[in-house]
């Protein structure tokens, strides 16, 4: 399935999508997975615990929101896929990154259950037919495809890797 167009996912989505380059959703896996989960998994362990500023979170607590948004989002695509028209709720990034705790938890636990996540991922992406990529549902509020779903989850892996590169390292 070709890339979402507007009027296929909420206008917040907007800066994800564009930030990915690929046209169609079986490119995405081909093409970034291996390369983003790559990254993700060999932040170096000494800046685990690192904010570039107060109050912004540490590389822990983002790969933590990497993998709840992700595994959300996974979810959503997943009922979405399978034509279940029950409208999905919001959810908070900012409360799930608070009640998370990822700076109790070890970087090597965070980075098992990221890959284990993205393997999942792209599994079940490339397990779905093109019909399948078509169908639209409700989520927050607001009509999204299984498609754009696709590319919101890799792009919003780009758009942390693009954050961890200019304010982290």
């Amino acid at each position: 399935m070709a890339k979402p167009q507007s009027g296929d996912y909420p206008s917040y989505f907007n800066g994800y999508i564009q930030k990915v380059e690929q046209d169609n959703v079986q490119e995405l896996v081909n093409t970034l997975s291996h390369p983003l989960t790559y990254f993700f998994l060999n932040l170096a362990d000494e800046k685990a615990d690192y904010r570039y500023a107060e109050n912004k979170w540490t590389l822990k607590d983002m790969l933590q929101h990497i993998i709840d948004t992700e595994r959300i989002m996974q979810y959503r695509l997943l009922r979405i896929s399978r034509n279940d028209q029950t409208p999905l709720p919001g959810f908070d990034e900012n409360q799930y990154a608070a009640s998370a705790e990822a700076n109790s938890r070890t970087f090597i636990e965070l980075k098992e259950e990221f890959k284990a996540l993205r393997k999942s991922t792209d599994l079940l992406l490339k397990s779905l037919k093109e019909s399948q990529l078509q169908q639209s549902g409700i989520a927050s509020n607001l009509p999204v495809t299984a498609t754009a779903i696709a590319f919101i989850i890799f792009g919003h892996l780009l758009h942390h890797k693009q954050i961890i590169e200019e304010r982290y390292q």
